[in-house]
């Protein structure tokens, strides 16, 4: 049993080692003479400063927000299911994956954005590429945005109907992060100011997690977790136009802050607990006080053929995304920490750092789900499990860890055991692993609101008429002009998110009890479609890197991997044999939606390949002076 704790607690700490390692030297290598950093740039931040979405910030803060915005629920769920195929293949993806494929696709896309204005990578892609490619890309990033908010309503309501002791410490998060916001902008967003809101808001977020389901706090949650999901679904909506619009440093960052410091201090006690666990146990049995469970790796090493799984190849590759690459990651690099970022050394530090903080997550994810619940769980029965009992209590069949509630539910169980092994109370440490996942789930939805409102911008910059050859100097009437106010363009996100959330699930009729389900319609595709996002900005890393004469065979491999895998998947989901696959369901949606996607992946490759050979050493039309590297100013 020791022999296994300490495994435990090895691949914990060289995994954190590893990533340390990776930080200083691969990452400084991109940074140094790749990327080419230098401190003299201006950046958007200050170059295009409107203190609403371009607003200079400290590294620590923008560092916050795009943490917690790349992280949500995705480093949670992808490897909390993925573990079935065995802890090692899983380990090995996000480890190795974070280092040298998703955080190269972060760093990169947040560099390519900071030299274009603070710009999308789909509206990057129409300058160093084409403007073909630059709608279908703009088109891929709508798809997916918009599953993302018509499904993340669902996954938070979910989540505070599993935990009901998490909807009053998530809910004070916003009125904290206002107050935060506000007095760090009135005071200026100094180390000294920054200490004083990470000290107050860490306990004041810590009270509400001990005492927020106490006396009528506790009749309070529960009220709320019992709302219909198609309230939660508007109100969760609304919320995200408000933040939408509001001005970055009211809300989004400060917001995004608060939950970086939670999951860092959390993350830290996790740690702690795991050291525990590893030297003396768990927390006593309450079958039997004098003892207290080992530590030991539950899970299989290596599993290839779990019950109902599909194949390992490619869809391990798929169903782990944010923990070792999401291609949602270029949207908020690109999208909104490149308007934050104050000087371009800082690029480091919040891209590469960031991955790689959120692959650490990953495996403490993978520790909690493969050796955290083989400290004691209780089944249906309220029979208390504890070993490999307990992890096939969760993970007897991929149909049963299939579920959001068991995938959520394993580890907040897994890791809450970590917490009670020093000492802390079953319900507080329950209380605060829901309240971190809702809490991450939260700050997806607003960023992914205010995400797709540029793009909903882009694409209707892209579609207007102004562009076009006018002789009589005259203004044709374009719709999609009218999309180019940040008010109308979130309305029209919200209302198609709204819209698709209302579809029924195929198969059934419409009933106001099932509205807010209907994202789960497209849900399917996002694996697949969000890495194939993935592929798509290493296309634009490369052309940008390779109009300028810089190396890319370090991009080469990453850009085929995760061009080739997410189409396997795809297809395999499209034409599988499978009784369960959509062709036996008729779900024609999926189906229809997929196949052009897959259409719209094989044009841009093509174009690209048909471009490659002639743009080496050629700066694209549209650069500008900001745009040359200046190889003389560069910085660690």
């Amino acid at each position: 049993m020791l022999q296994g704790a300490m495994e435990v607690l090895l691949i914990a700490l060289l995994s954190a080692g590893g990533y340390l390692i990776a930080y200083h030297t691969y990452g400084r290598w991109l940074g140094r003479k790749i990327f080419r950093l230098s401190a003299s740039a201006i950046c958007p931040s200050e170059k295009l400063r409107d203190d609403q979405d371009y607003v200079p910030t400290p590294k620590f803060v923008v560092f916050g927000h795009h943490f917690t915005s790349i992280a949500g629920t995705g480093p949670i769920v992808g490897p909390a299911i993925a573990i079935m195929w065995g802890w090692l293949p899983a380990l090995l993806w996000v480890f190795f994956g974070s280092i040298f494929i998703g955080g190269v696709h972060d760093f990169g896309a947040l560099v390519v954005s900071l030299r274009n204005n603070g710009q999308t990578v789909g509206d990057i892609a129409g300058k160093v590429i084409n403007r073909r490619v630059n709608l279908i890309f703009l088109i891929v990033l709508f798809l997916a945005l918009t599953i993302v908010l018509a499904i993340f309503g669902l996954v938070i309501a979910s989540v505070f109907r599993q935990y009901p002791s998490s909807i009053f410490p998530c809910l004070v998060q916003i009125p904290l992060a206002i107050a935060i916001g506000c007095w760090l902008h009135r005071k200026s967003s100094s180390i000294g100011n920054l200490t004083t809101a990470s000290a107050a808001a860490l306990i004041i977020m810590y009270l509400t997690v001990i005492f927020g389901n106490a006396g009528p706090l506790a009749w309070l949650n529960e009220s709320l977790a019992a709302w219909p999901l198609w309230k939660w679904f508007f109100f969760l909506l609304v919320y995200s136009y408000v933040a939408s619009i509001l001005p970055v440093w009211t809300l989004l960052q400060p917001r995004d802050f608060i939950n970086s410091l939670q999951l860092v201090s959390a993350i830290g006690l996790v740690i702690i607990g795991l050291i525990v666990a590893s030297m003396v146990g768990g927390s006593p049995l309450v079958t039997d006080p004098t003892t207290r469970p080992g530590l030991s790796l539950a899970a299989p090493m290596i599993q290839l053929q779990p019950d109902g799984a599909p194949m390992l190849i490619p869809f391990l590759f798929i169903t782990i995304a944010c923990g070792a690459i999401s291609g949602f990651h270029c949207l908020v690099s690109s999208g909104t920490s490149s308007k934050q970022i104050r000087s371009e050394t800082d690029a480091r530090f919040v891209g590469y750092g960031a991955m790689i903080t959120e692959g650490f997550f990953a495996i403490l994810v993978l520790l909690a789900c493969g050796a955290g619940i083989g400290l004691g769980v209780q089944n249906k029965s309220g029979e208390l499990l504890t070993g490999q009992a307990a992890w096939l209590n969760h993970y007897d069949s991929w149909g049963a860890a299939g579920g959001l509630a068991s995938k959520i539910g394993g580890f907040v169980e897994g890791s809450s055991n970590f917490l009670k092994a020093i000492g802390i109370s079953a319900s507080a440490a329950t209380a605060l692993m829901g309240v971190l996942v809702a809490s991450f789930a939260g700050t997806t939805l607003d960023t992914a609101c205010r995400l797709q409102r540029y793009v909903i911008q882009e694409l209707a910059k892209t579609l207007s008429f102004k562009d076009q050859p006018n002789p009589n100097n005259s203004k044709p009437y374009c719709p999609f002009t009218l999309l180019q106010n940040k008010h109308i363009a979130t309305l029209f996100a919200i209302s198609i998110a709204m819209l698709l959330a209302a579809v029924p699930p195929v198969g059934q009729e419409w009933s106001l009890a099932k509205t807010g389900k209907g994202g789960l319609l497209l849900w399917p595709l996002f694996g697949a479609t969000n890495q194939l996002l993935g592929g798509l900005s290493f296309i634009v890393i490369t052309f940008y890197l390779w109009r300028r004469n810089i190396p890319v065979w370090f991009l080469t491999i990453p850009a085929i991997f995760m061009l080739i895998m997410p189409f396997w998947a795809l297809w395999s989901q499209i034409f599988s044999g499978d009784p369960s696959s959509w062709w036996a369901q008729k779900n024609w949606t999926l189906i229809g939606v997929g196949m052009v996607t897959l259409i719209l992946e094989v044009w841009i490759i093509v174009e690209s390949l048909l471009l490659f050979p002639k743009v080496r050493g050629i700066l694209e039309p549209t650069a500008s002076e900001i745009n040359q590297i200046n190889v003389n100013t560069v910085s660690n």
